[in-house]
Formats: structure tokens, C-alpha cells, sequence
């Protein structure tokens, strides 16, 4: 009794004390980070909840997390948390590769050699799990105009040794994987979507709409402090298929043929009372191993945190259509900015949840000079990850092949950067980045 009276004075101090971190915007002096967490006191108090609790582990935060993105996705299976975005990407491809479960469980599954489709101006740990299963990248170029892989460009790269598609929806821009995923169907082949940088986004048929991470055999969610909400590392396994579920949870966890929560025991109902060849009868089904997994686990504080965020995520959403609507409005109507950019726009059918705003600087343009200038002014920056991947210094001597040209990549290498539209950004620090960028343009043309 006199341990939950401290808690709720506790919690009552940081309810009615909290101040936001985020301080007054002074153009020139405050820096505009290109991307940024919104942590409130909802998220503290949820965090301190789950200090109390002690737990520590996977525990009650944990479960309502996974069951929270999955009713916003509506999916049918719980989704995983694991401990980042990059982990996520790597479950989901090596859960396809788990050869005794897949087939227990009827499962086609990949084998090595086997062709993934993928873009070879995606984020590494898009790409890094397909050469990490023993499984062959096929790297195809996107559009220049949304920064995304269209269909015609998979289905040129498609061959017989092809069995996936593994991509991401490039700065909350999606892709069509509503028609990746029936093109999938028909040619009995996974999709893997990452959507670790388009949490929110919709692919819009019809006037119906239906949120990117429901697409996939497998979809993939990032929580670092840089994404649409925030569990500080955290990332997210989300399928339809309870099987496959199964097997994820197993790599996830160690590897282990049990399904049992974290501080759960035979869930099964019959612990002692499995029977694998070379091992005891009745071997404790808590060490009884079915593939070749890893500890991805995060914990319950962070889970805590998520559970807060995720209901803030159409507001953070909201946030990031005006931002990015804002720039898209001044650089189109903008003269100079007309002249001397290119920017691009939602792919069709779609209602994007912008990561940033992707800039394509014309060849009169030097990238460098101007994004070290925006920087130097407080503004900051990102290139489009790795640009083109194959001539990234760890992927020079991999195998891999190349479907079509890579020209957009390399204009994504040399010519493309952007900029934030977070939540913690208003139309003031909007006008401020656009008479910077402005005069950045003006020192090089005059």
C-alpha cells in the first residue's frame, strides 16, 4: 500500500511538472535536425510504469505493443518487437531460410542461391539480409520521379531462380505493393515489405484505403528516434500467416520451439510430453531448439514507450503531410527553385506518411556546396542512403546482379539529398529552410 501511494505521487509530480526538451526556435542559432523523436509526458509516465513494474524483460507492454501495431495494420497474426528496424529486416528474410520449421509447417522455403529482387539505391539493412542468408541480390533501378521500384522493372528482372522481393517504401513514399504482392501470389513468391520509414502510409484504390505494412508475407517497422514513432531502439516483425508468426518468434527468441511469452510456461499444455528423434523423451520443451535463431528481443521499457507513441502516430502523420505539402508547394511555384531542383512526387494511388523531402539538385548544381551550406546555416541534411549500393566499399567484391540500368541510382549517388519534416517543424522553421536553400542556390548561379 505505501509502495503504490509513492508510485501515484510519482507519477503525479512528473504529470504536473513534465516541460517538453524542444526549445524555441531562433533562426540562425537553433539547429533544424532532419529528423527528430516528440516524447511528452505520456511517454515518461508510460516508462515509469513499467520501471515500477520491475519486469524489465519482455512482459505486459511488451504483448499490448505487438497486439497495438498489429490492430493498426490490421493484420491477423500478433506482430513481433524486436530491437530495431535493422533486426526486423534480418527475422523476417531468415525466418523464410528456417528449412525444418518451413517445412513442419508446409512453408515453402528459400534456399541458398535462391534470387531476391531488391533496389540498389536502398538502406543496407534492406539489402544486407539477403547477402547474409546466402541468398543472391538482383538490384534493379527505381523511378526518379517517386524514388520507388515499379512493377515492369520487377517483372524484367524476374527469372526461374527468382523467390522474393524485398523493399523498402523509399522516404514514406510507397511502392504499388498491392500489385508487388499479387504479382508475388501468382508466381508463388514472397514479398518482404520494409516499411520502416512509412509507418501511416496508404496505398488508396478505389476511395478504399489500406495502410503499407499489410501487404507482405512479411512487413518490417523501425522505432529509432529518427522514424514516425519512437521506442529509442526498436523495430517490428509484422505478418498475416500465424505459421510463419511461429517461426519468427523462434529465431527471435534463440532459436527456441517454444512459443511461450516470457514468463509463461506450457503454453503447449504438454511441456514435458514432446518427443524429438535424438532426444529424450519428454525433453523440456523450454530447451528444445528449432532453428538456427538469435536474441532480437528488446525490452518491456521500451515497449512501454511504444505503447504511448503509437497512439499519436495519425497526429505525427498528419504533422508530416503539411511539412512536406509546405515544401513541395514553395519549390514547385518558386522560380529559382524550378530552375535549379527537381523534387518528386506520391506515387500514384497513394497517400504517403513523408519520412523527409527528397531534393534532386540539376547538374548545374553542386550537392556538396549546397548541403554544406544549409548545414553551416543550422539546417540538416541527409543523402539518400547508400546512394547506389554497388559501389558502397563492403559490397565490391559480393555477388550480386544487376537488372537493367542503375542511371536513377546514380543520380540518387550524386544529385539527391533531403530534408525533415518531422513533427517538431512549423511553417516558421519551413520559411527559414526555404530562404536558406534560396540563398544556397543564389551563391552558386550568380
Amino acid at each position: 500500500m505505501i509502495a503504490s501511494k509513492v508510485q501515484k505521487k510519482i507519477l503525479d509530480i512528473i504529470s504536473e511538472n513534465y516541460f517538453n526538451h524542444y526549445n524555441e526556435f531562433i533562426a540562425g542559432e537553433t539547429y533544424i535536425p532532419v529528423t527528430q523523436k516528440y516524447i511528452d509526458k505520456d511517454d515518461i509516465i508510460n516508462l515509469t510504469k513499467a520501471v515500477f513494474d520491475g519486469w524489465f524483460t519482455s512482459g505486459r507492454y511488451y504483448k499490448e505493443f505487438e497486439e497495438a501495431i498489429s490492430s493498426k495494420l490490421q493484420v491477423k497474426a500478433r506482430s513481433l518487437f524486436v530491437n530495431s528496424g535493422s533486426s526486423a529486416n534480418l527475422l523476417a528474410l531468415s525466418t523464410l531460410c528456417q528449412k525444418n520449421m518451413m517445412a513442419d509447417l508446409n512453408l515453402y522455403c528459400l534456399n541458398p542461391g535462391d534470387e531476391i529482387i531488391t533496389a540498389a539505391s536502398g538502406f543496407p539493412t534492406t539489402i544486407n539480409p539477403i547477402f547474409q542468408n546466402n541468398l543472391r541480390p538482383v538490384f534493379v533501378d527505381v523511378d526518379i520521379e517517386n524514388l520507388n521500384v515499379n512493377l515492369d522493372k520487377i517483372k524484367k528482372a524476374f527469372t526461374k531462380k527468382t523467390k522474393g522481393i524485398m523493399l523498402a517504401h523509399t522516404l514514406g513514399n510507397p511502392f504499388r505493393a498491392d500489385l508487388f504482392r499479387d504479382f508475388c501470389d501468382e508466381n508463388s513468391i514472397y514479398l518482404i515489405e520494409d516499411n520502416c520509414d512509412a509507418f501511416g502510409s496508404k496505398i488508396v484504390i478505389n476511395k478504399k484505403e489500406k495502410l503499407t505494412g499489410s501487404y507482405g508475407h512479411f512487413s518490417t517497422l523501425s522505432f529509432y528516434p529518427a522514424h514516425h514513432i519512437t521506442t529509442g531502439e526498436g523495430g517490428a516483425v509484422i505478418t498475416s500467416n500465424k505459421k510463419l508468426r511461429r517461426i519468427a518468434a523462434s529465431v527471435r527468441d534463440w532459436g527456441r520451439h517454444c512459443w511461450c511469452d516470457t514468463g509463461c510456461e506450457n503454453t503447449c499444455k504438454k511441456r514435458f510430453n514432446w518427443n524429438f528423434e535424438d532426444l529424450p523423451s519428454g525433453y523440456d520443451h523450454k530447451y528444445i531448439y528449432g532453428t538456427i535463431g538469435y536474441n532480437l528481443k528488446a525490452t518491456d521499457l521500451q515497449a512501454s514507450i511504444g505503447c504511448s507513441q503509437i497512439k499519436k502516430l495519425d497526429n505525427f502523420v498528419n504533422f508530416r503531410k503539411k511539412n512536406w505539402s509546405a515544401l513541395k508547394k514553395a519549390l514547385d511555384e518558386n522560380k529559382i527553385f524550378r530552375e535549379n531542383l527537381d523534387t518528386i512526387s506520391p506515387t500514384e494511388n497513394t497517400d504517403p506518411s513523408w519520412f523527409g523531402f527528397a531534393i534532386i539538385c540539376k547538374k548545374n548544381i553542386d550537392r556538396t556546396k549546397l548541403i554544406k551550406f544549409l548545414e553551416k546555416n543550422k539546417i540538416g541534411t541527409r543523402l539518400l542512403f547508400s546512394g547506389n549500393i554497388i559501389n558502397q566499399p563492403a559490397y565490391k567484391n559480393l555477388k550480386f546482379k544487376i537488372s537493367g540500368e542503375l542511371k536513377n541510382a546514380e543520380i540518387i549517388k550524386n544529385q539527391v539529398f533531403w530534408i525533415g519534416v518531422h513533427p517538431n517543424i512549423n511553417q516558421t522553421h519551413i520559411n527559414y529552410m526555404l530562404d536558406k536553400l534560396e540563398n544556397g542556390i543564389n551563391n552558386q548561379i550568380k
